[in-house]
């Protein structure tokens, strides 16, 4: 862009009414505007202050011409034109320039800098191994991955070595290029030495969940579509109790320790057939490029069941790029990887340091907030990941000696809550926080390039062109995007709480929704119309809230999920499962606001006319379908559950209720994880949950 178009550009969108509209698509819940009420406020609002805009311009421009008509200097008629537009409310522009050039400016250059090396690697032809192998020609000595339960350090060329033995088995098994293998194991080298082997050879990856069971299992496994599935040792048990599912035609690995008892029959144990493998390149390569799937990593997302979320190689490559330029990380940091790999942001934030950028990651196999800060000591780490629990954890421990003693300079995570942001970073003398908002699958990830204490990211008010997402009305009753009269979507407007959306454009990496394997899944995620007709824009299904200097700030999850310990709870899973227990009785799943917790708490109100169901025994049933993070912590008993005409579950009272026994009459429980069963919840126990004394 010319220095004159960059000149232009903020001027047109301030002197032109924002491109609105409004889109058909259902399905989302967000800000508090009610019904059409809010629209009319809003749109007269959003109308005066661009009228006001326009005649200050108008005036300023105005003054320059007649001033410069009637001969008077180019000096004078600038300073009288500038005192103009400032007297006339000018100022507030100028004033959001000043405070905001230098990060727009640090913003842009993070993204021409991905912009064009993505330009490059598609010009090479590059993929996701084409890129590690230029890594692995740099610096084939240098560590890669440390795994903090063995101690164990492989450098890259030896993860080079093991992906070539990926690849070359299972090429050498029949398996071609667009097949999938599911891998279901816990944090460890092998782990990322799979999914890059398969790359190889063009198989995909179908990245699971180590803490599904059961139904929740299967249908993960099965949507993939997969044609074998790798599992951990560890994770022996769970795939016996599904293995009849999962159908014979599948081929079964196991990787780790190996218990042909605890397997399934038939089930072949992976690590020896890997060391009697060739670590020579393989002579099948990938003809896949960056728009090609890479690995599919599954979300709960907005709409219900777990959806697997198709990753290309670009995306791999623009999310963990992003990463890298946006806070300044070097070659020479080392990063505390604790979150599952399965997971976006282990696996591409966080390993992806490694595989695209030549970083030493160290693999945690499960967090431990007791040794968070002895592991960083001991590795010499200086970056750490987190999501907003994680945080809270470790403020919830006791002082230690480490915790003074590492050399973290950076924290890069999603969730970290301003109620615990300045805590966090004075008492473990954090520099820098890298808070960004993003998902899997999106395609308006936002950053927070400067520190600014609560926020998730932030979109430029001088060129908010650069960078084609906004935040839109939603109406909370409905759940159903706002329309103006001209038939787009309404933007909000600084401090107006709306719907995230990211303008859709397949031939640019930056732009582009892949969406899910599942299309219908993929296409409730799309809106028509949304800053101009006839475009494609991608609905987030979160609810975030703009200041007037481009600062976004998290607000709400919205949909049909919530989250909960790190993960994202699909309540419509939870409410089929529950229900299977209960014999298909009404269940309705929710997220409860917690104080000082992070996330929201799942709560179920579960009908039960007759007042026979004991929360105890359902608990016992509970803890072998649900993980951990998917339990209720709330139960409500009530006698029926309100659905609306169309006998869809009805939540907005429930929600709005929630556990306070001071409201509801029905029997109210909370789940003790100390004890391991649900209490009645009474005036002290209630009182003992908002003051923080009962653990959650």
């Amino acid at each position: 862009m010319s220095s004159v178009a960059m000149i232009i550009e903020p001027c047109k969108s301030v002197l032109s009414p924002p491109r609105r509209g409004a889109c058909g698509h259902s399905g989302r819940r967000s800000s508090r505007v009610k019904g059409n009420e809010g629209v009319g406020i809003s749109s007269a609002k959003a109308a005066g202050a661009r009228m006001h805009t326009i005649g200050v311009c108008t005036a300023s421009l105005g003054s320059l011409g007649l001033m410069r008509f009637f001969g008077v200097s180019w000096t004078w008629s600038i300073a009288v034109t500038l005192g103009i537009y400032i007297g006339s409310g000018g100022w507030n522009f100028l004033r959001i320039i000043f405070k905001t050039a230098l990060r727009d400016l640090l913003g842009l250059s993070v993204l021409l800098r991905v912009k064009y090396e993505l330009y490059h690697h598609r010009k090479a032809k590059n993929n996701i191994p084409k890129i590690f192998q230029k890594v692995v020609w740099k610096h084939p000595d240098k560590v890669a991955l440390i795994y903090e339960a063995t101690d164990d350090r492989w450098t890259f060329q030896q993860l080079d070595e093991y992906s070539n033995c990926v690849a070359n088995f299972f090429y050498q098994q029949g398996f071609r290029e667009g097949d999938v293998i599911a891998i279901f194991m816990e944090n460890r080298p092998e782990f990322v030495g799979l999914w890059l082997g398969m790359a190889k050879v063009g198989i995909e990856a179908a990245l699971i969940n180590f803490n599904l069971r059961l139904d929740s299992l299967t249908y993960c496994v099965k949507t993939s579509e997969a044609k074998a599935i790798i599992f951990g040792g560890e994770l022996s048990e769970a795939i016996s109790e599904v293995n009849g599912i999962l159908g014979k035609n599948m081929t079964r690995f196991c990787s780790g320790d190996f218990v042909p008892e605890s397997c399934p029959p038939d089930t072949k144990h992976l690590d020896p057939l890997l060391a009697q493998t060739s670590k020579s390149p393989p002579t099948h390569v990938s003809t896949k490029g960056l728009d090609d799937r890479l690995f599919y990593i599954y979300t709960s997302g907005t709409t219900g069941m777990p959806k697997a979320a198709i990753v290309v190689h670009s995306r791999y490559y623009r999310i963990s790029a992003f990463g890298y330029y946006a806070y300044r990380v070097t070659q020479d940091d080392i990063i505390y990887n604790c979150l599952p790999l399965y997971h976006s942001a282990g696996n591409i934030m966080g390993i992806g340091q490694c595989v695209v950028h030549g970083l030493t990651v160290v693999i945690k196999k499960k967090f431990s907030a007791s040794r968070f800060w002895d592991d960083c000591v001991k590795y010499k780490c200086t970056i750490i990941q987190y999501i907003g629990e994680i945080c809270r954890y470790l403020l919830n421990q006791p002082v230690r000696e480490a915790e003074r003693q590492h050399q973290v300079r950076l924290a890069i995570g999603n969730g970290l809550r301003l109620t615990i942001w300045e805590d966090f970073t004075q008492r473990f003398r954090i520099k820098q926080i890298g808070e960004f908002y993003g998902a899997t699958e999106c395609n308006c990830s936002i950053a927070n390039v400067d520190g600014k204490v609560g926020a998730c990211g932030f979109h430029s008010r001088i060129l908010p062109n650069v960078y084609p997402i906004r935040l839109v009305k939603v109406n909370e009753d409905t759940m159903e995007l706002i329309r103006g009269t001209n038939g787009l979507c309404i933007s909000c407007q600084p401090g107006e709480p709306g719907l995230l959306v990211g303008r859709i454009n397949q031939e640019d990496p930056l732009r582009r929704f892949d969406g899910y394997v599942n299309q219908n899944a993929t296409n409730k995620k799309i809106a028509y119309n949304v800053f101009q007709k006839g475009d494609q824009a991608y609905l987030t299904g979160d609810v975030l809230v703009m200041d007037d200097l481009g600062y976004m700030y998290f607000k709400d999850r919205s949909g049909d999920t919530f989250r909960w310990r790190g993960e994202n709870v699909s309540t419509t899973e939870v409410e089929g499962i529950l229900s299977h227990i209960l014999s298909k009785t009404d269940v309705a799943v929710y997220g409860v606001e917690v104080p000082g917790v992070e996330g929201k708490a799942g709560m179920a109100a579960i009908a039960d006319p007759k007042a026979k169901l004991n929360p105890n025994i359902l608990y016992l049933e509970i803890q072998k379908a649900l993980p951990p993070y998917a339990r209720p912590i709330f139960l409500r008993f009530l006698p029926q559950v309100d659905t609306t005409g169309t006998f869809k579950i009805q939540k907005t009272r429930l929600q709005r209720e929630g556990y306070n026994p001071h409201q509801i009459s029905d029997r109210l429980y909370f789940l003790d994880v100390k004890l391991g069963k649900y209490l009645p919840i009474d005036e002290c126990i209630f009182e003992r949950i908002q003051t923080g004394k009962m653990s959650l």
